[in-house]
């Protein structure tokens, strides 16, 4: 009996992280676009011959010769963006798979981006998602990072689960499941990325920062590394719509912002679940993150 009571005080305070989810956020805003097939509204970037398309779900992956991206065919001012993914188990160190908007080939050297990348791992360890954002800042040698990073609450490779960024002219916020993990509202117009954006997906090499800051690297005994892309989900507006064109909403409110209930959802993973926040890095200079 005593042994009993020891494990039930043991459980309560040190609750499984997988025993339960964050709070319901009450509002599901996946649920207000529809599912579009891959060829409404992407196509191929490179590596078409690391790209498969099965049904609904599209595959790509990496080996020694090369990884693989897609490119929506339309860029956007605004909008909600979504895709479901199903990451590879296993060993995945210095691999990125990711999910993205971006003008970097309109404005090479100072472009804009809005990222959810999946950062990964070794066996036994989680993934880490990291999200970010970039405002004129990427490629010119002065990149200015707004990393914030999570581990998630389920495994990400046992299942698809939806991830989605929206982004407004007022605020971006990053979706996991309809459960809002961050929200960076525009604090100035030099903090928040304003011009069209494409949409983008790949799976690339980037051992030089992806695991551990680079210190475990992509062994190619374990390729392929395959990512699993579906439900793809696009709501937004277009550079060639009408300038009265309204976004789908991220909250309840058609004024932006989250609910309490979409808040109270947001803190539990936050205070579970994130990793790094580059406000709270006494590494970086925070002169060049005024919104800090």
């Amino acid at each position: 009996m005593a042994t009993f009571l020891l494990s039930l005080l043991v459980l309560s305070l040190f609750p499984s992280s997988n025993s339960v989810g964050p709070p319901s956020p009450g509002y599901y805003p996946s649920s207000r676009v529809g599912t579009l097939q891959f060829s409404q509204c992407f196509r191929n970037l490179w590596g078409p011959q690391h790209q498969s398309l099965n049904q609904d779900t599209l595959s790509i992956w990496l080996d020694h010769n090369s990884g693989s991206g897609f490119k929506s065919q339309r860029d956007y001012r605004s909008g909600y963006f979504g895709t479901s993914v199903k990451l590879q188990p296993g060993y995945t160190a210095g691999i990125i798979t990711s999910f993205y908007l971006s003008n970097s080939e309109d404005f090479p050297g100072h472009h804009d981006e809005i990222d959810i990348e999946f950062l990964g791992t070794t066996p036994n360890k989680p993934y880490v998602l990291q999200t970010n954002v970039y405002i004129k800042g990427s490629g010119d040698g002065h990149i200015i990072g707004r990393e914030m990073q999570f581990h998630l609450w389920f495994d990400p490779t046992k299942g698809f689960h939806n991830y989605a960024i929206l982004w407004n002219p007022n605020e971006i916020i990053f979706f996991v499941d309809d459960v809002p993990i961050r929200r960076y509202p525009r604090k100035s117009d030099a903090t928040f990325p304003q011009r069209p954006m494409y949409v983008y997906g790949s799976i690339w090499d980037a051992s030089s920062w992806a695991t551990e800051d680079g210190r475990i690297k992509a062994d190619y005994k374990y390729q392929p590394f395959v990512g699993r892309y579906n439900n793809f989900k696009i709501g937004g507006c277009t550079t060639n719509d009408s300038p009265s064109c309204d976004p789908p909403s991220g909250s309840p409110s058609r004024v932006g912002g989250l609910s309490r209930q979409q808040s109270d959802a947001m803190e539990w993973v936050q205070r579970n679940y994130k990793v790094y926040d580059y406000c709270h890095d006494p590494q970086r200079d925070h002169t060049h993150t005024p919104e800090c």
